[in-house]
């Protein structure tokens, strides 16, 4: 198989988006889980935390893939818009589709976490719901200076110190302290629930910031400034954001994924834009390609194996194969551990596979 030539896409891109999605797939098989509990007593253990949200204070590298799935979305979008640019596409038609897109994205974030063993439920917790919001947000200001649109960023984020700090609303006025918070407060407003692990549905407006500057690298990168000078910017704006977040950390507010505070913005908005720095530089720079195709082929569908593990692998197909494997194997007495991992991997290659075979047919699904 051919990977697609440059033709004004970004491989970097395709393979981070792709690189976070397989991330999210094998999450799905629960092999993170799986390694966790087999390794019981073992110093892997503490690297194999990496792979599960910090329980509070804190950043693990599970951490960012989320802020990593809204940057991405926004330098994909600042690509987007440019074509359609180019191609002389009124900004009133570009409106119209970022806000279809935007409400599908609402549909089916709500749609993921709709159907409960219980009934129905109404959730606004999920990545595709926060990032319909911060589309919009995006995209209303893309045209903006980029001084002006920074400045939009960084006020969303000391909105959101005020609104945790001096709102003072009776039972949420601890503005780092998990179900006493504004954002449990406005989930209550919202959904009349709040979420008992702590997240709430308010990250939206802080981490519109991670895909205002995601458009913001995008239309970096397409300028016609030298690659050099692109890095550059890149390193440094990383740094900044990445040494900020944590001094914020020690001093003033602390990194909490979980309410998005300003400071888990900061810090992972850096990780993020020094690890795309580094992939634009290992493989559109330098062209090192090898088993860049892997992780593409996920990225290229990466909304519809993202609805695919969420809806149909979760409610049925994980469970379907983990049957026929885990029969199979109990035939010839594998050990439960090791089952639970093979079957993890076999469901995350059918999955894959999946990919590989829309990709070769070109078939992308988008909205």
């Amino acid at each position: 198989m051919t990977l697609p030539t440059h033709s004004g896409r970004l491989l970097s891109l395709d393979f981070m988006r792709g690189l976070i999605m397989v991330l999210l797939m094998l999450e799905s098989t629960r092999l993170y889980d799986n390694l966790f509990d087999v390794s019981e007593g073992m110093g892997i253990q503490l690297f194999l935390q990496q792979f599960f949200h910090h329980p509070w204070n804190g950043l693990r590298f599970w951490d960012l893939i989320q802020p990593g799935f809204m940057f991405m979305a926004g330098t994909a979008m600042a690509y987007s818009l440019h074509r359609q640019q180019v191609n002389g596409v009124p900004w009133r038609v570009s409106l119209v589709k970022v806000v279809k897109r935007s409400c599908w994205l609402f549909f089916w974030g709500v749609l993921d976490y709709a159907v409960r063993p219980g009934g129905l439920s109404f959730e606004l917790w999920d990545v595709l719901t926060q990032l319909s919001v911060t589309t919009l947000i995006a995209f209303f200001i893309f045209r903006w200076s980029y001084a002006a649109q920074i400045a939009v960023s960084l006020g969303l984020l000391v909105l959101t110190e005020i609104l945790y700090r001096f709102t003072n609303i009776p039972n949420f006025d601890q503005p780092f302290t998990d179900q006493h918070n504004f954002g449990n407060y406005m989930d209550l407003v919202l959904m009349n629930k709040i979420n008992k692990g702590g997240w709430v549905a308010i990250n939206c407006i802080p981490t519109a910031a991670h895909t205002i500057w995601g458009a913001l690298v995008g239309k970096l990168l397409l300028t016609s400034i030298p690659a050099n000078e692109k890095i550059k910017w890149l390193l440094i704006t990383g740094t900044i954001a990445l040494c900020t977040g944590y001094i914020m950390d020690f001093t003033v507010t602390p990194i909490i994924k979980r309410i998005a505070t300003s400071s888990f913005v900061l810090a992972s908005g850096g990780w993020c834009l020094l690890a795309l720095c580094f992939f634009y530089w290992w493989i559109d720079l330098r062209h090192h390609k090898r088993w860049v195709e892997f992780f593409i082929v996920v990225g290229m569908n990466s909304l519809f194996i993202y609805l695919f593990i969420e809806i149909v692998g979760g409610r049925w197909f994980n469970g379907y194969i983990a049957a026929i494997t885990n029969g199979l194997m109990g035939m010839i007495n594998v050990p439960l551990g090791l089952m639970a991992i093979i079957t993890s991997l076999i469901i995350f290659a059918l999955e894959w596979g999946l990919c590989r075979f829309l990709y070769g047919k070109g078939i992308f699904f988008k909205i």
